[in-house]
């Protein structure tokens, strides 16, 4: 039996297969072709319609055989939602997948993702053919939006009227389709040393289509805020460690400190950690709006130390904890504590950050670029040119998404990609975009769109010939992604 993560992948016996995920989900599985797109809306099974060709739901399961899935498909996708309506995932258990063969063969594999935060619905992992046989790959990626979202991102025709950021799949142009959609998956630090702690999340969207400004960050004085209660001893901490490490050392930052310390309090008042408080205020739209713009961002939200030493020492307690702590890139932070008045129980929040400069975002663009071209030139495909008009459209379009707080590759006003490409100026024949929220720099970003079929058909598309590269921190997700092509 094999121990899977994210992304890792295993050849399948060729025998029917059993998946279950025990606990108080919800299970379906969508069948598609290469394309990634359902044949119809009988490739959807989930409760209301528990079996199709080759797959049958069951209390705790479903059976899927490939030998028997309908002709054409090539892949099949497991989704797990809360079995409560309107229950977050992260309030859950984390989820389980193992996957068993017929005839003796017992469990193959299991895989368990980190724990999500707000979203309710999780692609958890995708049986797919690979020439005359089939393999399982480990996903973990979470959608915001429950299963109509998944289902208009997979080509099911989803009749209910939309009351979020959700995009759906259409015909062919004319007119031009109109962009799919997918809010994704944890990035998280899961549990650990006094049981609570959590970071951000992350997602991806992506479109593909036929025809058709730029403030540094400030050390310990700018500003009237006090510094935060425990700073001295925790920024005296942080200092020595990194020394240690051979790591520059970062400067306190107050407006950092007052969005930590405004958050550390929300959390504590709700008696709960998330980056995103009960009033619907993230932790990143605290930043941003106390005047603080930034090119990088991490954090550690973490219930149970008493003192600055304590919450350092289990910031150094795991692998994952540790990043920020000795990230080079981060050069300014920021504290807030908080304990809620009636258990005592202690919150924190610590902030990490690089500001943002003209210099950084092109530098960011540039990386983003470069990591794309390699993608292209690892599959024998030309590279990318950087156009300066479609920059200019996700440029603007990342902001605006992390201004107005919405994601979705439709905007507000109703205008698609190629409306944004035009009024920049772009006479590109073809356009296609792809979007992503909550990662944390080029690599983690551009990683999970190729590991991602409809992002990684845009980065892989072999007409496009331009490309420009949009980022923007704030938001609910606290940095916005875009990536625009066009084709002459």
């Amino acid at each position: 039996m094999i121990e899977l993560v994210p992304g890792g992948n295993l050849p399948l016996p060729d025998t029917a297969l059993t998946i279950e995920v025990p606990g108080p989900f919800d299970l379906s599985v969508l069948i598609t072709d290469d394309s990634g797109k359902v044949g119809g809306d009988s490739d959807f099974v989930f409760y209301n319609q528990p079996s199709a060709p080759g797959a049958r739901l069951y209390d705790g399961g479903v059976g899927v055989d490939p030998r028997r899935l309908r002709a054409g498909a090539t892949r099949v996708t497991v989704v797990i939602s809360p079995a409560g309506p309107g229950t977050a995932l992260g309030r859950l258990p984390v989820p389980t997948l193992t996957v068993s063969g017929s005839g003796g063969r017992g469990v193959l594999a299991r895989f368990t993702p980190a724990r999500p935060a707000h979203e309710t619905v999780l692609l958890l992992a995708e049986i797919y053919r690979r020439g005359a046989g089939w393999k399982l790959r480990a996903l973990g990626q979470g959608y915001a939006d429950g299963l109509a979202g998944i289902a208009r991102d997979f080509g099911v025709e989803v009749t209910e009227e939309a009351t979020g950021p959700m995009g759906h799949t259409g015909p062919a142009s004319p007119p031009p389709p109109p962009a799919v959609h997918a809010s994704g998956g944890p990035t998280g630090y899961g549990n650990g040393g006094y049981g609570n702690s959590t970071h951000g999340n992350s997602g991806y969207g992506n479109g593909g289509y036929g025809n058709g400004g730029y403030g540094n960050g400030a050390a310990v004085g700018r500003g009237t805020s006090a510094e935060p209660a425990g700073a001295t001893e925790f920024m005296g901490l942080v200092r020595a460690e990194r020394q240690r490490a051979g790591v520059p050392a970062v400067a306190l930052d107050s407006r950092l400190s007052a969005a930590a310390q405004a958050h550390a309090t929300a959390m504590a008042g709700q008696r709960r950690l998330g980056a995103e408080s009960a009033d619907g205020v993230s932790v990143f739209q605290r930043i941003t709006a106390g005047g603080y713009r930034y090119l990088r961002i991490d954090q550690h939200l973490v219930s149970g130390p008493r003192t600055p030493r304590a919450f350092v020492e289990y910031c150094l307690g795991g692998e994952a904890t540790r990043g920020p702590l000795f990230d080079p890139a981060l050069t300014d932070t920021g504290l807030g504590r908080a304990a809620d008045a009636r258990s005592g129980e202690v919150y924190w929040t610590a902030l990490w950050a690089r500001p943002f400069t003209s210099d950084g975002l092109i530098r960011t663009a540039a990386e983003v670029l470069a990591l794309t071209n390699a993608e292209r030139t690892a599959a024998g495909l030309r590279p990318l040119a950087d156009d300066p008009r479609l920059a200019a459209a996700a440029q603007a379009y990342s902001a605006d998404m992390a201004a107005r707080a919405f994601y979705s590759h439709t905007s507000p006003e109703g205008l698609e990609p190629w409306d944004r490409a035009a009024a920049a100026g772009a006479a590109h024949r073809g356009i296609g975009e792809n979007i992503a929220c909550g990662q944390r720099g080029p690599r983690e970003v551009v990683r999970g769109w190729m590991n991602s079929p409809g992002h990684r058909a845009n980065i892989l598309k072999r007409d496009f010939t331009h490309l420009g590269i949009g980022f923007a921190g704030g938001g609910p997700a606290g940095t916005y992604w875009t990536q625009l092509f066009g084709q002459l």
